[in-house]
């Protein structure tokens, strides 16, 4: 009988799913996430967080209770360095599982697994954002009374009377300067007729 038995045998012989489970965390320790089907998410999450818990504690026999689960000297080395440095302060709940559409082929239920601490995404920098955004709601505020000064301005009658009459004293200005261009020109016919007089006279 199998009462009391819960976990997932996941359609597996137990030495074909041990041998899976420990293939999927080696790849999850080494690229902190991995996509995979929900059921075998769920079953890595029990497979491998005894395992990174057994890692905050850096000594030959936990080393060798971890090597004969995983069995590869590369995720053993990244487990006790990187990753045991990241959740030295938490206290479990290593893994997070985000849940995706449905896989085309036989519409098997999708999933994301990784490690809580390498997401930056899902980090609580959060007043950073909310400063920034009060600085851009302050500039909009400055900017807005000074475009309606200028409308008012331009809108103004007073303002267009003035321009009228500055336009009228220019052409008052400018007609005398018209009327003394003639003058100078008699002027020149003038000294040339006198010098013609005088040139005659001496004659």
């Amino acid at each position: 009988m199998r009462h009391g038995k819960k976990f997932n045998h996941l359609s597996r012989k137990a030495a074909h799913r041990k041998a899976m489970l420990a293939n999927m965390a080696c790849s999850l320790i080494e690229h902190k996430r991995i996509k995979t089907t929900l059921a075998k998410a769920k079953a890595l999450r029990v497979y491998v967080e005894p395992l990174i818990t057994k890692s905050k504690d850096d000594t030959t026999h936990s080393r060798r209770i971890v090597f004969s689960y995983l069995k590869q000297k590369e995720a053993i080395t990244e487990l006790f360095g990187n990753v045991s440095a990241k959740v030295a302060d938490r206290p479990g709940g290593y893994t997070r599982i985000l849940k995706l559409s449905n896989r085309l082929g036989d519409n098997a239920q999708m999933a994301f697994i990784e490690l809580v601490d390498y997401n930056e995404e899902y980090t609580t920098d959060k007043p950073k954002r909310k400063k920034a955004r009060r600085a851009k709601s302050k500039k909009v505020e400055t900017v807005a009374p000074a475009v309606e000064e200028a409308v008012v301005v331009e809108d103004d009658p007073a303002t267009e009377a003035v321009a009228e009459e500055v336009k009228a004293e220019e052409v008052v200005t400018e007609t005398p300067v018209d009327e003394q261009a003639p003058v100078v020109a008699t002027e020149t016919k003038e000294e040339a007729d006198n010098s013609k007089e005088k040139e005659e006279k001496g004659e």
